[in-house]
């Protein structure tokens, strides 16, 4: 009976509960509405840009490097569809503040237009048969469904302040190191002059997932600060063992993706010098000793703005509203004792 009598009032403490609205006329912190307006300045969608003016160039790449091609974007289409559906929906469930709730859609949606735009390359470039198979491929590759398996390990199970954090920490390390294996060989293509709509794809991702890993970073970032000592070296101890189990199963999707290819050891490179660029968005120092980054890919990484002729092509020059280039220095705030 007292159990009936606690649902009922449970229930009634439902109805009664005040609903509140976003209130954007009050900064809720000093850096969230900033993302805002950076998100949406930089807003796009996939069927801007001309992809069709890659079919001479696919046309002239080999079997080998078309293969390599279309399964490094369909690992990529993989994981921004987790991170849409699972990633950031985890987190927003347990975040509170309204704006920063709004932040965080809006970075999911983007990732839902990324997960869009690889297929845009493939229904350009591919036959209704090689994306079949290509989707067949995702759902039997192993080491690409263990990636997936480990980030979702840690997305299904966010229910308390610990495990978001943890959640936080895994969505830094999808966005500023996990896709990077996918982005190295349409990056080295483009700065050949191969593949070059498609590349500015790329490009425009990248400058999306700069802001999102920079964003959620912070989050993680007042989160881990707010812990006491104990809970501190048990997170950070959880958050380097999840590296490297994320970096063990990626240098080995990395060697088998780009078997033959002569780039293995340079793409493995790469993804060391963005999981220390993850870990500085988390606040940790960084990990790992890198080797300098091939020239070509390295340029590719810059989101300064390209010059295009805009009623030809769409590239990562576009802009809906004027704004200057990210610069580190833009997500530095030293009023916020959590970056202390």
């Amino acid at each position: 009976m007292k159990e009936k009598y606690k649902k009922i009032d449970k229930e009634k403490d439902k109805i009664e509960k005040v609903h509140k609205a976003v209130n954007w006329d009050t900064e809720d912190d000093d850096f969230t509405q900033a993302f805002w307006d950076q998100n949406v300045k930089q807003f796009w969608l996939p069927e801007e840009v001309p992809v069709s003016k890659d079919i001479p160039s696919w046309n002239e790449l080999s079997e080998k490097e078309r293969v390599l091609y279309k399964r490094v974007l369909a690992g990529l289409t993989l994981l921004d569809t987790k991170q849409g559906n699972d990633g950031i929906p985890s987190m927003m469930e347990l975040t509170d503040n309204f704006q920063r709730k709004a932040v965080l859609s809006f970075m999911g949606t983007m990732e839902e237009i990324h997960a869009k735009s690889y297929s845009n390359i493939f229904t350009t470039l591919l036959s209704k048969r090689e994306i079949n198979d290509l989707f067949d491929w995702i759902e039997e590759e192993p080491l690409l469904q263990n990636k997936a398996k480990i980030v979702l390990r840690q997305y299904k199970n966010t229910d308390d302040e610990k495990s978001l954090y943890l959640s936080m920490a895994t969505s830094v390390f999808l966005e500023s190191f996990l896709f990077y294996s996918g982005f190295f060989y349409p990056l080295f293509l483009a700065g050949q002059g191969k593949m070059i709509s498609s590349g500015e794809i790329i490009s425009l991702i990248l400058r999306d997932e700069s802001l999102h890993g920079k964003y959620i970073g912070l989050l993680a970032q007042e989160k881990f600060n707010a812990f006491k000592y104990d809970d501190k070296n048990e997170l950070k101890d959880k958050v380097y063992d999840l590296l490297k189990e994320l970096m063990e199963n990626e240098e080995k999707y990395t060697r088998m993706l780009y078997e033959g290819s002569g780039l293995e050891e340079q793409v493995i490179n790469f993804l060391k010098y963005n999981a220390n660029s993850a870990l500085t968005n988390l606040g940790f120092e960084e990990f790992y000793k890198v080797e300098p980054v091939n020239a070509i890919v390295l340029n590719g990484l810059s989101t300064e703005t390209k010059t295009h002729d805009f009623f030809s092509t769409k590239g990562n020059g576009y802009q809906k509203g004027i704004y200057e280039d990210l610069e580190d220095e833009d997500f530095f705030f030293p009023e916020n004792n959590f970056l202390n």
